[in-house]
């Protein structure tokens, strides 16, 4: 049960020390927004889902989120009392993916609807 709940901790910090380090190592454009990561149950490993805007920056986004993951390693050691730390990976929010394709065909059916009446 401690170590459930040690991992929680880790993986809000992990949270708010990528979404810091992104903050201040990239760009206002593409906007890249932490939505959550996931870190493994051994504490070595962590996964940090972003979301990025414009959608069509992803790509370029991720390729420089995944080079600068040594660099955020360092800043998470510089920032947390932890005896290991976690190597991180980076992958789009799915869940932010589909929240806007459903947003897409909602407006486009009230598009056809508007149309038919």
């Amino acid at each position: 049960m401690a170590l459930y709940k040690r991992t929680d901790r880790v993986t809000s910090l992990m949270r708010q020390l990528a979404a810091t380090f992104i903050r201040n190592e990239a760009n206002a454009d593409p906007l890249i927004t932490v939505t959550d990561v996931d870190v493994s149950s051994d504490l070595k490993q962590a996964t940090v889902f972003v979301s990025i805007f414009p959608e069509a920056q992803e790509a370029d986004a991720l390729i420089f989120l995944k080079r600068k993951g040594g660099a955020l390693r360092s800043f998470v050691k510089q920032n947390a009392v932890l005896k290991d730390i976690p190597f991180f990976d980076f992958a789009p929010a799915r869940t932010e993916h589909h929240r806007r394709l459903l947003d897409e065909l909602a407006y486009e059916e009230s598009k056809k609807d508007m149309r038919e009446k």
